[in-house]
């Protein structure tokens, strides 16, 4: 094979260097089944401007005997140049020298080798293989005769070939002729083609091929249409005994495997007298047609005529028409050869689906059935090249089929064709208004999900999913839950630490008992997804209430599930050190944990954790004060007063003159009441004191604020106290055990109240005509001190609105703007009291102003509660204090 091919290409070369030319083509292996059958040599190659494969035709005359034979060879090129007929091979190019000739033509195969080959297979297969490729003989022969007014003299097995779809096309026009025509080879060289008096017709054995040219044009062809029949059917016997004079007709017992339905219009075309013969048009039309009496038919109802009638004519059918067709298609698929299927068959389907032919849903199964057999390196082109157009398609029922069958080539997708021409058109599915939509195309994400890249699958699918965890659609929810788990270990690791839990744990709350089984399930699939810290913390958390879930169901595969991450907690457990490495620091006075209770020891009751947990606390506290006020004395008396300037006078250089600590608050004491500061504006430099709750006196008389002031309500201490408590817990940060503490440390209502009230700051004449406002205390920097002290309630520089001001001859004045109480806050003053300005002397109303009412205890809220209950206070004074500047 490789030396004859050798030879080919050396005879091309020669042909390249000799004329100069540039062939077209390119020479590949020679189809030596083929050799010696015609004047022609038959290789395969390829088309030089694409690469596309063809067959090439070449003649050689590099004999005396076969120069005789070029103009053959040349009439051949003529007449493939200027016919053209779906049922005749299908000329390309050709080249020509005075010894050489090359035709290019679609790739195909000589039919006899392939006949043999079909010999192996069922009679009634291929019987209707050989009356369908006779139809296609027949019909190019009819139009040659018909159309063409012509004669083409050399109808045999070696004159007909198969094409890539398996169609039959007709060639071998060496000795083609019109006889109206002076060129016309037919008459005067038709004896020298190979063979020529084997398929000769009586009329030309007995008066030479000059007869022809007073016969109708069909008669020498429909005598070779009959020896064709009887070689395709019965390829291994000879001629039959009518070719031979006194040419007899036919009998039945010489038919062979000539099937019975064919016989009749057999024998006519072998009729001796060419004047009652039967041409290839009449056979063509007896075949057809079904009214026709005995013999007729046999073209009709071959499935693969009807099946290639019905793809010629399918967008002019009707839609019972297309129906029928495509039953058939679906009925016969096993049975139609593969070239047929793969490259008749599958273009039509391919060509009605792309342009609206027929139903999508009805179409595309078809077409994916049939390119089972396209060889995989032209899946591709002929297959996924057309399906993926169709994605950009607005038809539900195109896309419903699509995404219904893409387990059958979304294997063969390639990643940048999902990326840039699948996944936009795609994506719109998840907001389709059709419930079945959204859900097919969930479905579909598993099967192209290992092809989406880094942004798809960890951003913009995710987006699409978290949507469809909230459809109305139970069963969307539902698929939604599992898709994320089945995706979980391709996410990336950030992303699974963010997404799974919160995904999972919102299926867990489904009304659809199903949706939460999902959830549990996909919560053990992706296991391995999740780090141990965030097993115990936060997928444990998350799934123990489904343990007592209404249904049965969800609390069984709950019990599974917790058993299996348990499992996985105590074996990193039994991995774990007994005790943390200990941290050697200095406690003053020893952190004893309360009650006895030691982070070591084991509790057996609620109340006993309680207690543990309470010590803990306390050491931990503890802990963190003394590192940063180690000297501090700590003294034993429970209950002593602490007496201290909080803002000396100012110096030089305007910084306090001293600010000596000299508090004693006893450690061991539980029940330590906290400081209450109190204001004073005796001077223009505010200072404050501290006193007791237990209604000790100061030791330093200088510093105790006056007595003669008129006490405020008990309940605005703890006010403020709370409300400065409540700030600094909010600015710490969330809690990581949730919204609200295990142990509140800021419920001090009860510990607040027991402090007698402190007298009402004196207040000072600002000189501004806004009567008497108190000064601003200095901000304490006493560690010891309770976290109210560290905030003043309001640091605007016309002191504290929020306490009552002292009585003073004043006006009360009705259209003060006090902003509405809140349904959380007890009512406020309706009016605020103001210095008298010159307009009101003589006219002053002395009445004292009603006594603020007490504001509700922060006691017991969660972090959103005081964090609202900060924002309405501070929204109060900023109103108040608004009114108070505008009057």
């Amino acid at each position: 094979m490789d030396y004859l091919r050798t030879l080919g290409s050396a005879a091309v070369s020669t042909l390249v260097q000799k004329s100069g030319l540039t062939l077209p083509f390119s020479l590949g292996t020679k189809v030596t089944s083929f050799e010696n059958k015609t004047i022609w040599s038959l290789y395969d190659g390829t088309k030089r401007d694409d690469g596309s494969p063809v067959s090439i035709f070449e003649f050689e005359a590099n004999t005396p005997a076969k120069k005789n034979l070029l103009p053959l060879a040349k009439n051949a090129v003529r007449k493939l140049r200027t016919v053209r007929h779906p049922d005749v091979l299908k000329f390309m190019d050709a080249v020509e020298t005075d010894t050489s000739v090359h035709i290019m033509t679609e790739r195909v195969r000589p039919l006899g080798p392939a006949i043999q080959e079909w010999q192996t297979k069922g009679a009634q297969e291929r019987e209707a293989w050989l009356v369908w490729g006779l139809h296609r003989v027949s019909v190019a022969l009819a139009f040659l005769n018909e159309s063409a007014s012509s004669t083409h003299g050399n109808v045999r097995v070696d004159s007909v070939f198969i094409s890539s779809s398996g169609e039959w096309k007709l060639g071998g026009f060496d000795v083609l002729s019109n006889p109206k025509d002076d060129a016309a080879v037919l008459y005067t060289l038709g004896g020298m083609v190979p063979d020529a008096s084997t398929y000769a017709a009586p009329e030309v054995k007995k008066g030479g091929y000059s007869a022809l040219k007073e016969l109708p044009p069909a008669a020498s062809d429909a005598y070779g249409l009959g020896l064709l029949i009887h070689f395709a059917f019965n390829p291994n016997q000879g001629p039959p005994a009518t070719a031979q004079p006194p040419h007899p007709p036919p009998t039945a017992a010489s038919k062979g495997s000539i099937p019975t339905s064919i016989f009749p219009a057999y024998k006519k075309l072998l009729n001796p007298n060419p004047k009652a013969r039967l041409s290839s048009a009449h056979f063509l039309e007896m075949g057809m047609s079904q009214t026709a009496g005995e013999g007729s038919g046999f073209f009709a109802n071959n499935r693969l005529v009807k099946v290639c009638a019905g793809l010629d004519n399918f967008n002019l059918a009707s839609e019972a028409e297309k129906a029928s067709l495509l039953k058939t298609l679906k009925e016969s698929a096993a049975s139609f050869p593969s070239e047929f299927a793969s490259y008749r068959v599958l273009p039509a389907l391919i060509s009605a689906l792309e342009f609206g032919g027929a139903s999508a849903a009805t179409i595309l199964p078809l077409v994916l059935q049939f390119g089972k057999n396209v060889p995989p390196d032209e899946y591709p082109t002929v297959i996924l090249t057309h399906l993926v157009k169709l994605f950009a398609s607005p038809d539900r029922g195109t896309r419903m089929a699509l995404l219904d069958h893409l387990p059958e080539y979304a294997d063969k997708l390639d990643k940048k064709t999902v990326v840039d021409k699948i996944w936009p058109n795609l994506q719109t599915g998840f907001t389709d208004t059709v419930a079945l939509i959204r859900e097919a195309t969930v479905k579909s994400i598993i099967l192209l999900s290992d092809k989406f890249n880094e942004r798809i699958l960890n951003n913009d699918l995710l987006r699409h999913l978290a949507r469809m965890q909230a459809d109305p659609e139970a069963s969307i929810r539902t698929n939604t839950c599992i898709l994320i788990g089945r995706l979980g270990p391709s996410l990336g690791y950030n992303t699974k630490r963010k997404v799974l839990v919160p995904a999972f744990a919102r299926a867990l709350k489904d009304p659809f008992v199903h949706a939460r089984v999902a959830g549990l399930m996909a919560f053990m699939a992706t296991i391995d997804c999740f780090d141990i810290e965030d097993i115990a913390t936060k997928v444990i958390p998350s799934m123990a209430f489904t343990m007592i879930d209404k249904e049965k169901l969800v609390r069984d595969q709950a019990f599974k599930a917790m058993e299996l991450f348990m499992k996985k907690l105590e074996e990193h457990a039994a991995t774990m050190p007994e005790t943390a490495p200990e941290q050697v620091e200095i406690i003053p006075g020893g952190a004893l944990p309360l009650n006895g209770a030691s982070p070591n020891t084991l509790v057996n009751s609620a109340a006993g954790a309680a207690g543990a947990l309470a010590g803990w606390a306390i050491s931990s506290i503890g802990k963190k004060l003394a590192a940063g006020d180690l000297q501090s004395t700590i003294a034993s008396a429970a209950g002593a007063a602490i007496d201290r300037p909080t803002s000396a006078p100012a110096g030089a250089n305007g910084a306090p003159a001293g600010n000596a600590i000299g508090s004693t608050i006893p450690f061991a004491t539980p029940a330590a009441p906290p400081l209450t500061p109190s204001f004073s504006s005796a001077s223009t430099v505010p200072t404050r004191s501290l006193t007791t709750a237990g209604g000790g006196t100061s030791r330093s008389k200088g510093m105790q604020l006056g007595a003669t002031k008129v006490p405020t309500s008990a309940s605005s201490i703890p006010d403020w106290a709370e409300e400065a408590a409540a700030e600094a817990e909010t600015s710490q940060g969330a809690n990581p055990w949730g919204n609200d503490d295990l142990m509140d440390v800021n419920a001090d209502e009860d510990d607040w109240s027991a402090f007698e009230t402190a007298p009402v700051p004196a207040t000072q004449a600002s000189g501004l005509g806004f009567g008497s406002i108190p000064a601003i205390p200095s901000v304490s920097t006493d560690p010891w001190s309770p976290p109210s002290v560290t905030k003043s309630r309001l640091s605007n520089e016309w002191g504290s609105l929020q306490s009552t001001l002292a009585p003073q001859p004043s006006r009360t004045t009705s259209s003060s703007r006090v902003p509405s109480s809140s349904p959380l806050a007890s009512p406020r003053p309706s009016s605020i009291a103001r210095s008298p300005t010159p307009s009101d002397s003589g006219r002053a109303d002395t009445s004292p102003p009603a006594p603020a009412s007490a504001a509700p205890s922060m006691a017991g809220m969660s972090r959103a509660e005081k964090a609202a209950e900060l924002a309405r206070r501070k929204e109060e004074r900023r109103q108040v204090s608004t009114t108070l500047l505008t009057e």
